[in-house]
Order: C-alpha cells, then sequence, then structure tokens
C-alpha cells in the first residue's frame, strides 16, 4: 500500500504579508487552542476513513510556528498515532524575526525534522518593499536557532521579481543561502494575486518586466547551482539527497491529504479541498469536490502537467508503469518543436523543459499536451 502524505494548513498570522494571497486570520490564543483541538478530532477521523499510512506530514500556513511547542508536538503525536509516520519527512514553515526556542523545542521532540524558513531575500530593502517583519542577519539567527535544536534539514524560500531587485542583488540573495549552507532552496516568482494589498496598489508597483524577471530567474538558478544547488523543480533547488519529499508527491502525482481551512487533496482518484474559512472548519464542515472535466484527477494530462514541473521531466517509463502505454506520441512530436529553439530536451525515454522552457511552461504545456 503506497503511503501518503499529509498536509496540516495553520491559517493565521500577526500581519498578512502584502503579496500573500495564502488563507489566513489573525491570531489569537482562544482560535490556536480550537484550531488543535479540531484538528487533533479531524485526524481521528480521517485515519478511521482512509486507513493509510502516511510517510510525509508539512504544516503550511499562515505561520505555523504560531502554534507553539506544545501545540506542535500535540499535532505530531496525533498524527503518528493515526497514520504511522514511520520514518517520515515533518516540515513546518516559520518565519524569522521571532523567538522560535519554544516551537523548535516541541517541533524537534515530537519528531521534527525539516524546517522551511521565510527569508524572501538577502536585502533589507527589498524585505522592506515585501512588507516583511524580519531583517537579513535575523534570517540568518532563524538557520542558527534550527540547528541549534538538531535541525539540519533546512529550506530557505527566496523571491524573484521584487520591486527594485537586480541581478546582482538576486545573486546575492542566492549565494547567502548557500553561503548559510542550507541543503535546500525554494526560489518563487513573485506574482501579483487579486486578493492581496499588492493588488490594490499595483499600478503604483514597478516591478522588473518580463525580461528582467527572466533575468532575475536566471541570476539565481546559476547562482544556486554554482554552490551545488541543483535545480529539481521549477522553483526549488537541493543538494543531493535533501529535495522535498512532500511536495515531490504533489510533483509525482501521488496522493495526500490536507486538513486545515483552504487545504487541498488528492485521494482515491479524486480532488477536493476545503473552504476558505476557519469557522466553516471548526463547524465540520465537509470538503467540497474539486472536479475538472477537462484535466481528470490523476490522468494521463495531469500527470504530465506535473512532471513536467521537474527537471527529470515526463519520463517513458513512469508514464508506462502508471497507465500501462506509452507517452503519446503527439506530445512527442509537439515537444520535439520547442527542442529545436532551446525550450525543450528530448530523448528516447522521454523529455523535459529546460530553464527558458520553465519561463514560460504554462505556454509550453498548453502547446503540447492540448495540440491537435
Amino acid at each position: 500500500m503506497n503511503k501518503i502524505g499529509l498536509y496540516l494548513h495553520v491559517p493565521f498570522c500577526e500581519k498578512k504579508c502584502p503579496y500573500c494571497d495564502f488563507y489566513s486570520v489573525h491570531v489569537s490564543e482562544d482560535s490556536l487552542n480550537l484550531y488543535t483541538d479540531c484538528m487533533i478530532d479531524r485526524l481521528k477521523y480521517n485515519s478511521d476513513k482512509i486507513k493509510r499510512p502516511a510517510d510525509t506530514l508539512y504544516f503550511g500556513g499562515g505561520t505555523p510556528g504560531l502554534l507553539g511547542g506544545e501545540r506542535v508536538a500535540r499535532l505530531i503525536g496525533q498524527a503518528r498515532a493515526c497514520f504511522g509516520l514511520d520514518g517520515a519527512e515533518i516540515t513546518a514553515e516559520v518565519n524569522p524575526g521571532v523567538d522560535l526556542t519554544g516551537f523548535l523545542q516541541g517541533f524537534r521532540a515530537a519528531g521534527g525534522n525539516r524546517l522551511s524558513i521565510g527569508m524572501q531575500s538577502a536585502d533589507d530593502r527589498e524585505l522592506e518593499r515585501l512588507g516583511r517583519r524580519h531583517t537579513v542577519a535575523q534570517a540568518a539567527e532563524a538557520v542558527a536557532a534550527a540547528r541549534k535544536s538538531g535541525i539540519e534539514n533546512i529550506s530557505l524560500d527566496l523571491m524573484l521579481g521584487i520591486e527594485g531587485q537586480t541581478v546582482e542583488s538576486a545573486r546575492r540573495s542566492a549565494a547567502f543561502c548557500a553561503e548559510l549552507g542550507v541543503p535546500h532552496v525554494s526560489a518563487y516568482l513573485l506574482k501579483i494575486e487579486p486578493r492581496t494589498a499588492f493588488y490594490q496598489r499595483r499600478e503604483q508597483l514597478q516591478l522588473p518586466d518580463e525580461d528582467e524577471t527572466c533575468s532575475l530567474y536566471e541570476a539565481a538558478c546559476e547562482e544556486l547551482e554554482r554552490h551545488g544547488l541543483m535545480q529539481y523543480e521549477i522553483s526549488n533547488f537541493a543538494r543531493p539527497g535533501f529535495e522535498s519529499r512532500h511536495n515531490l508527491k504533489y510533483w509525482h502525482c501521488e496522493e495526500y491529504l490536507g486538513l486545515g481551512p483552504a487545504a487541498h487533496s488528492f485521494l482515491n482518484g479524486k480532488r477536493f479541498y476545503e473552504t476558505r474559512d476557519l469557522r466553516a472548519f471548526l463547524a465540520g464542515q465537509a470538503p467540497v469536490e474539486d472536479a475538472d472535466p477537462e484535466m481528470p484527477a490523476g490522468g494521463p494530462e495531469e500527470y504530465a502537467m506535473l512532471a513536467l514541473r521537474l527537471a527529470e521531466g515526463l519520463q517513458e517509463a513512469r508514464y508506462r508503469g502508471r497507465f500501462g502505454e506509452p507517452i503519446p506520441e503527439r506530445w512527442k512530436r509537439a515537444a520535439q518543436r520547442y527542442a529545436r529553439v532551446g525550450l525543450t530536451e528530448c530523448w528516447p525515454e522521454g523529455f523535459r523543459f529546460t530553464r527558458k522552457g520553465f519561463l514560460v511552461s504554462n505556454a509550453l504545456l498548453a502547446e503540447i499536451l492540448y495540440e491537435t
């Protein structure tokens, strides 16, 4: 029986970042306690219903660090009792600039073994423009605190396409991560989402244009790889053996259960999600089915779309093992056309997007998977 991934969405923040579209609400002690008790009940309920072990657990947010050590330990303990978690990768997202001592003690004692730290930039001016509440020095302190707690599997977030960002500052941020010795970096392009403060004042933002953003992305990728952090997915880089096991479940189209407001799941051939409403979650509202007739859950198109986010690309052996047939010839022919302009690389066992292809991946996917 294949093991699933577990994702717990922790929807609390002290202050909403102006670029963030993830669901979150203002934190209070009462809401943290209600959430934790409710999540423990949901873990029990879903364990009895699904009867599947898990080998990854990911606390996303929001700001999971706000749970504190005792609550996060309770949740990990309950997840372990319900889903086994034998040899599991257990990750939590945290922010720099706060005292993480209590959280890290509880997290580590309960078996937590991986941290994702929301640094975003190694330039204090860029952090100010993003509305972040920490400094570069505090990001380094968060890495040191993680190591002091016994956690070496650390990921740092970088954001690219920030107002005022240059190729040089993007390279410095990437080098800063590498010089801290972390084994994983996630480097995301800033996207202005409708439900954000940035969207409300988008006309005033002086963001890099498309060509400049491409240059920022390529510079960060090159700098990370120069330091041994190799790209394995559009936005993710790791030293060998430190790729995110949990996120690879998403990209390999494997099954996972998401709990908490706005969390998504893929189980038994169906995708479903919980609404963006903490009160609905606390009231026990059932998740909503997420059906797309043009892209069936777990079907060939969705599988290919996710696989092509990875540097390894769409592989014949994996595809045949899942669907019992070879990669469609029309996909291969379309990919070959884009190989001539440097956007794909093709070989007898499959094809993948190049770094330049990653930058236009949405358009490429539409052309390759739905070309007639």
